[in-house]
């Protein structure tokens, strides 16, 4: 019998995600795939369920380091936190300068630049790549956003593009930057996808509400709009979860699913990053707040008999609402990526990554779970200018925006006036009102900072920083910058 060749990539982590990754890579020409888990028996249910992938097997560390060409590149599909860390110290232990780790999983960005650091030390390459598609991407083709060394890229590269997903004959790849830049990119990735979520739940909870259609019938409405701007993976699974009638009671399975919604962290992780940064996510973070309200079932059943709006809601035209909310999830839609994008640029400027706007929204244009449509605009939005102040101000998007806001506001209202929370809708329109005011009153939060606490300010007729007595002669003099 001859010797099988080795290895030219290996998977670490053999539970779902990481399974059909590595099924995935030994269905791509070229590719010979090393497998191990800490457990074997799911390393020997993998090979007996796909015999024909040719996966070479390992039962300890060493056996899977020696299975592999150099130099070395595995990738590990573990849970983050201390797993991921034990698999590492287990692979250079084993590996040598110049071999590949590759960390799949959804790590803080700011772990994996610690990782990619004490890595280094040892001469082995470390990547943490973003891999969004969740299992049936994983198998057949995910966007994926690794950062990491020039070096590891070079090999690493060839391996991802061969089992990214196809965009417009592109795929779903792109070397994103050094050390954490990939995880970083994921996590605003994962932000993103919050408010999407949120908004798409919104604009259901009030179509339902306000026009009394079933939830197939609103089923039938996401259809339609993914047939136009809209067009998103997320809208085109709403209609399927809105069909979706569940077997043992007859009702549709939205009514039968509980109202409290979960998460894992990394939508957390954004807005605790935006906060950090200094920039607004307003729609992100009130896409995240409204999992955490959904889930404190207490607190909620013991306001459930606070007053609520004294008028009952009516609609006029009732296909007008499905319009303006149409209409206004767009709007807010834009918000949510513009917001997104700002971080990303905020994050880029803060850890030295050279990250290129235009070709992270190419790379999630497919495989991820925020494909949609106006991607391509986005790409072609930092192609035109790469130095955009704001993604809103886009001529495409600010035309968007143009015929958009007014039904926006309209849903705000009716939703304000209905006692029917939309937090995503209405935060997102009072960031754009924010972000176009010609003045704000943060000038009476900074004398407010300026009376308490001595913070100084700026004026806008004269240089300097100033201070005022707000006491006694309330005279204004020049001083320099507070400590406080």
């Amino acid at each position: 019998m001859p010797e099988q060749s080795p290895a030219n990539i290996g998977v670490v982590g053999l539970a779902v995600m990481g399974s059909n990754l590595a099924r995935n890579l030994a269905s791509r020409e070229g590719n010979t795939v090393a497998v191990f888990n800490r457990s074997y028996e799911r390393t020997q249910t993998l090979l007996d369920e796909h015999p024909e992938a040719g996966f070479i097997p390992a039962k300890d560390y060493q056996e899977f380091a020696t299975s592999l060409s150099k130099p070395r590149t595995a990738i590990i599909m573990v849970q983050a936190g201390r797993g991921t860390d034990a698999v590492i110290d287990e692979l250079v232990s084993v590996f040598e300068p110049g071999d590949i780790i590759v960390d799949g999983g959804n790590a803080l960005f700011t772990d994996t630049i610690r990782r990619e650091k004490a890595v280094r030390e040892s001469g082995i390459n470390f990547v943490g790549a973003g891999i969004s598609g969740g299992e049936e991407g994983a198998l057949r083709g995910p966007s994926i956003m690794p950062g990491g060394s020039d070096e590891a890229w070079v090999t690493l590269g060839p391996i991802l593009r061969s089992i990214a997903a196809v965009a417009e004959g592109e795929p779903c790849v792109t070397h994103v930057g050094h050390d954490g830049a990939g995880h970083f990119v994921k996590m605003v990735h994962n932000g993103i996808e919050y408010a999407d979520m949120q908004l798409i739940a919104e604009a259901y909870d009030l179509i339902r509400r306000g026009t009394g259609k079933s939830p197939a019938e609103i089923a039938d409405i996401f259809a339609q709009w993914n047939e136009g701007e809209l067009q998103s993976y997320l809208i085109e699974i709403t209609a399927e979860v809105l069909r979706q009638v569940d077997a043992d009671t007859g009702k549709p399975l939205v009514d039968v699913i509980l109202d409290q919604a979960g998460a894992k962290g990394t939508g957390a992780w954004t807005v605790q990053t935006a906060l950090e940064l200094g920039i607004p996510v307003s729609g992100i973070a009130e896409a995240v707040f409204a999992r955490s309200l959904s889930s404190k079932p207490a607190q909620r059943a013991a306001a459930s008999d606070l007053p609520g709006p004294s008028d009952a809601w009516g609609l006029d035209d009732p296909d007008a609402f499905v319009e303006d909310v149409r209409q206004a999830l767009y709007a807010s839609k834009i918000v949510a990526y513009s917001q997104g994008f700002d971080e990303i640029i905020a994050g880029a400027q803060q850890y030295e990554w050279d990250i290129k706007k235009g070709d992270i929204a190419a790379i999630w244009r497919g495989g991820c779970i925020i494909r949609a449509q106006f991607l391509n605009r986005i790409t072609e939005a930092y192609a035109d200018d790469p130095d955009l102040v704001a993604l809103l101000t886009a001529p495409y998007f600010r035309e968007a925006i143009e015929r958009t806001q007014e039904a926006w506001r309209r849903v705000v209202v009716a939703a304000a006036k209905a006692g029917i929370p939309s937090p995503a809708f209405s935060s997102s329109l009072a960031y754009y009102d924010g972000l176009r005011a010609d003045r704000l009153p943060a000038a009476l939060v900074q004398g407010q900072r300026d009376f308490f606490g001595a913070h100084t300010y700026k004026r806008v007729d004269k240089d300097g920083v100033f201070h005022t007595l707000w006491s006694g002669n309330r005279t204004e003099i020049a001083t320099t910058p507070s400590t406080h």
